[in-house]
């Protein structure tokens, strides 16, 4: 299972009003070159893996499904979010990362990334699926 790991400067971002996480477009995109929490802020700091072949540049749109706090618990659930490699591979990659879409300043705020513990390569035809948890959802604030 990979592990998630929130940027650091998300939590300023989400109290500052650069997120309306239940509304905003997010989306993932692939990098293998490990993000850095404390430092990296936006999807310009990192370095995305080549377009082509199935990937499109700024990676993919996340779905929500549910943006709601309970008991003063709020969860933001995404749909899960696939990667196909077409016309050829899918250069490798390690780190499936969340941001958001959305905000112009700053422009595409980081969320949050996952680490795979190794590089990942999708030969012609294959899938990658970014699995997230409906349960206990994307990220949970209390």
């Amino acid at each position: 299972m990979a592990s998630a790991t929130k940027f650091q400067q998300f939590v300023e971002h989400a109290m500052e009003k650069v997120h309306n996480l239940g509304a905003d477009t997010l989306k993932v995109l692939l990098t293998n070159t490990a993000p850095n929490a404390a430092t990296n802020t936006v999807k310009a700091d990192l370095t995305e893996i080549a377009a082509g072949n199935g990937y499109t540049a700024g990676g993919n749109a996340a779905s929500t499904t549910s943006s709601a706090q309970s008991g003063g618990n709020y969860k933001l659930v995404l749909a899960d979010v696939v990667f196909t490699a077409a016309g050829g591979a899918i250069p490798s990659f390690r780190y499936p990362t969340l941001y958001n879409d959305t905000p112009t300043s700053p422009a595409d705020p980081l969320i949050q990334y996952w680490d795979y513990g190794s590089s990942i390569t999708l030969a012609d035809g294959e899938s990658f699926t970014t699995d997230f948890d409906p349960t206990t959802g994307v990220l949970q604030a209390a």
